[in-house]
């Protein structure tokens, strides 16, 4: 998968990434890594359903993929995320 072929998960509204996942598709990609850190992991999960619900009905979650990432917060310290990568693909 490259890097091309991911979406990251951030605080723009739902549909941002609906959009952004479904082109993708169009533009010819078998598979989508979505990807989202900490409080954010549950817009990802809308994401999903939402694309397989309303636009690609044949879309399937091939794997779900939960880590924990070291970050640097704003106070120079580093914390543990959780992070949650979603390997979409096209289906059939």
């Amino acid at each position: 998968m490259t890097e091309e072929n991911t979406v990251y998960v951030g605080q723009k509204n739902v549909m941002s990434y609906v959009l952004a996942v479904v082109t993708q598709f169009n533009n010819g990609a078998s598979e989508v890594n979505l990807k989202a850190r900490g409080k954010v992991i549950s817009r990802a999960a809308d994401v999903t359903q939402i694309v397989k619900n309303r636009f690609m009905p044949s879309m399937q979650i091939k794997d779900v993929r939960v880590s924990t990432e070291e970050l640097q917060n704003e106070e120079g310290t580093m914390s543990r995320v959780t992070c949650m990568h979603f390997i979409l693909t096209r289906g059939a």
